[in-house]
Parts: C-alpha cells; sequence; structure tokens
C-alpha cells in the first residue's frame, strides 16, 4: 500500500475567494514506513496574501516572487502522487484549493479524487477522540509527538508531523519501527524517516523499584506457589523451550 501524507499552505482561507496554494509538502510512505521521498514545493501565488496569512507561515511574496506557478510543477506533483492513498488533515480544505489549482491548469487535470483515495486523518481524530480539540498540534501533544520545532506553519514539516500522528491513531507507536528505513533511504535530518530514527533512539525512563514493593511480590509469589504446588517461572527453560 502506498499512501502519501499531505499539507499545504495557502494566501487565506478560501479559494472561492481567489486565494492560491503557496507550498505543497509531500511524504511518502509504503506499507506503513516511510520511504525517505518526499515531495516539497513553494509556490509564486500571483495574488496577496489575505490579513494574518502571513503571520501563520512567515513567507512573503518576496520570498515568493521567483518560485514557479503551480502549472510549472503541476506534472510533477500529479506524478508523485497517482494512484496512492493521500492522508490528509481536514481533507476539505487541502482538496477544494488543490482541486482548484488542478482546475486552473488545464482541463485534463480532473480532481485529486480521481486520480487519489483521501483520507482524513482529522476525521479519524474526533472518531478516537470526541469532544477533544483535534488541531495538529492537539494531536501531538496528545499523542507524545514532538513539535517543539515547529513555530510555523509549514508544509513539509507539518505532513512530517501528520505522519508520526497518522501512525499513532491507526496503529498505536508500537508499530513504529522505522531505524532502518532511515538509514537506507539515507534520509535527511528534516525527512520523516530521521525524525522516527530520533524518535527510536531516544532513552527509554528507567522504573525503580522500592525494596518494600520488591518484598510485598516476593510474598505474593510465594502464596501462589503454595497453593499451585509449582510454579512455571520456577522451572528452568531449556534452550528448545525457549
Amino acid at each position: 500500500m502506498r499512501q502519501v501524507i499531505l499539507d499545504t499552505e495557502t494566501t487565506g482561507l478560501s479559494w472561492e475567494r481567489g486565494n492560491r496554494v503557496v507550498e505543497i509538502g509531500c511524504v511518502e510512505f509504503v506499507e506503513r514506513r516511510p520511504t525517505g521521498r518526499n515531495f516539497h514545493r513553494y509556490l509564486n501565488p500571483r495574488c496577496e496574501f489575505e490579513a494574518g496569512a502571513q503571520e501563520v507561515t512567515g513567507l512573503t511574496l518576496e520570498f515568493l516572487a521567483d518560485k514557479p506557478f503551480f502549472e510549472d510543477i503541476v506534472d510533477e506533483f500529479i506524478e508523485f502522487i497517482d494512484g496512492a492513498e493521500l492522508v490528509i488533515h481536514n481533507a476539505a480544505f487541502d482538496v477544494g484549493f488543490l482541486d482548484n489549482e488542478l482546475r486552473l491548469a488545464g482541463a485534463g487535470y480532473g480532481r485529486l479524487a480521481d486520480r487519489c483515495a483521501i483520507e482524513d486523518s482529522l476525521l479519524l481524530a474526533r472518531q478516537k477522540f470526541p469532544g477533544q480539540r483535534n488541531s495538529l498540534d492537539a494531536l501531538c501533544k496528545r499523542l507524545g509527538v514532538d513539535n517543539a520545532h515547529r513555530q510555523l506553519h509549514g508544509a513539509l514539516l507539518d505532513a512530517q508531523l501528520l505522519a508520526e500522528v497518522y501512525i499513532a491513531l491507526t496503529s498505536g507507536q508500537e508499530e513504529i519501527g522505522f531505524a532502518d528505513v532511515a538509514s537506507a533511504a539515507g534520509a535527511d535530518p528534516s525527512s520523516a524517516a530521521a525524525i522516527f530514527q530520533r524518535r527510536i533512539d531516544r532513552p527509554r525512563p528507567r522504573v525503580i523499584v522500592a525494596e518494600t514493593e520488591l518484598a510485598a511480590h516476593q510474598a505474593r509469589l510465594a502464596v501462589l506457589r503454595k497453593k499451585a504446588g509449582h510454579a512455571i517461572w520456577d522451572q528452568e527453560t531449556t534452550g528448545a523451550e525457549a
């Protein structure tokens, strides 16, 4: 199964009012493991930012002035996502903007849903945590995903964080075992695979057992031995049995 975790940044909240996409970030997964392949582009929107939008992303029209237009990268973008399942947080927002960009690029490009299945991680989060805040930041905090480096919204960074959140939402963190993937892919430090590698390498907390707790445990075992006549944990385990 091939999945692409996707995020966009835009000049405002509504494509119907003429706002455009200024950044696309995608992280590729195969069989729920990051491959190390990303797609990341800044785009010249050819329009002004709405009030407040620049503060969210930190992007400016001056920075974006020499960046490509969406129609310049549309074929590359389509090639990257084609046939994958897209995982998007609040999918209706990003899909609406990208469908509009595809429409403006040319009638032959169709819509995202014509090429990809779409999974909305916000809907998954609302099902799992009803009545709670389910923004990306809130989910990172709840699920133990380190987002301390997220000072501004950025499409690639948010896609990488969403990748961790999505795995935790859908299977639990015990499935995450990406150290070999990160090494094999030669991933850069900002890639999803490298982020997962750092999570795995974190030292685990030590569990300290007090002498009184240990004595109580041994006393409980003694009672069980007396009732059962024998205890399997006292038997020697041979190599064949192990």
